[in-house]
């Protein structure tokens, strides 16, 4: 199970570099959120998971991200961007996945 998982976020990873950034989302702030920094927290939370096990306040992470999503996106109004930064959610929420499934 962990190594499907491993390599599904793998996988998700990859799929994230391809996609382009929601163009207008540079520089715009959603709830008090930087989405610019969004995105690269989530990337970065979630290819750490995929190298080693991660710290405490690492792991603790995940769980702000997860609550920084679910309040920004039900605020975005862009077809593309909703799609993206579902995407990214579902990359920190596998990335987690993977995280406690490692401790097991």
């Amino acid at each position: 199970m962990f190594e499907e998982k491993l390599d599904a976020l793998s996988q998700m990873v990859a799929e994230h570099m391809a996609m382009p950034f929601p163009p207008s989302f540079r520089g715009l702030d959603i709830e008090g959120q930087d989405m610019v920094l969004l995105d690269a927290d989530a990337y970065g939370y979630a290819s750490s998971a995929l190298k080693d096990p991660l710290d405490e306040q690492r792991r603790a992470g995940f769980l702000r991200l997860t609550a920084v999503f679910e309040t920004v996106l039900p605020a975005i109004d862009d077809e593309y961007a909703t799609k993206y930064y579902t995407r990214v959610r579902d990359m920190v929420v596998l990335a987690a996945e993977v995280e406690t499934l490692r401790g097991k």
